[in-house]
C-alpha cells in the first residue's frame, strides 16, 4: 500500500493501527453479504438454514479480499469527514 495518495498527497495511515477500525465495517459488510446469500439460497433452494449458511459462507469467501478494501476506504472516508488531516 502506498504511505501517500499520489493525487492529493493524503497520508492513508497516521498512526500504528489506524486501520483496525475498517475491521469492524468489513465485519458489517461481510455479515450483511452472508445474510444476503443464506437468505437466496434459502428461498431459491429450499435447503435447511445451516446449509444454506455454509454455503453463503462458501459463496463470500471470493469477495473478502475486495470487501476488506472496500472497510478501509469507508474507514477513510469515515475519518477524513469527523477528523480531517491538516498536515498536507
Amino acid at each position: 500500500m502506498h504511505e501517500c495518495c499520489p493525487v492529493c498527497d493524503l497520508r492513508f495511515e497516521r498512526e500504528p493501527g489506524y486501520f483496525l477500525g475498517a475491521m469492524y465495517i468489513s465485519y458489517g459488510i461481510a455479515l450483511a453479504t452472508i445474510t444476503l446469500l443464506a437468505v437466496l439460497l434459502l428461498r431459491l433452494t429450499g435447503w435447511s438454514i445451516m446449509k444454506a449458511t455454509g454455503w453463503a459462507t462458501v459463496l463470500f469467501l471470493p469477495f473478502a479480499p475486495t470487501i476488506t478494501l472496500l472497510a478501509r476506504v469507508v474507514w477513510i472516508y469515515l475519518d477524513q469527514a469527523i477528523d480531517p488531516d491538516r498536515s498536507t
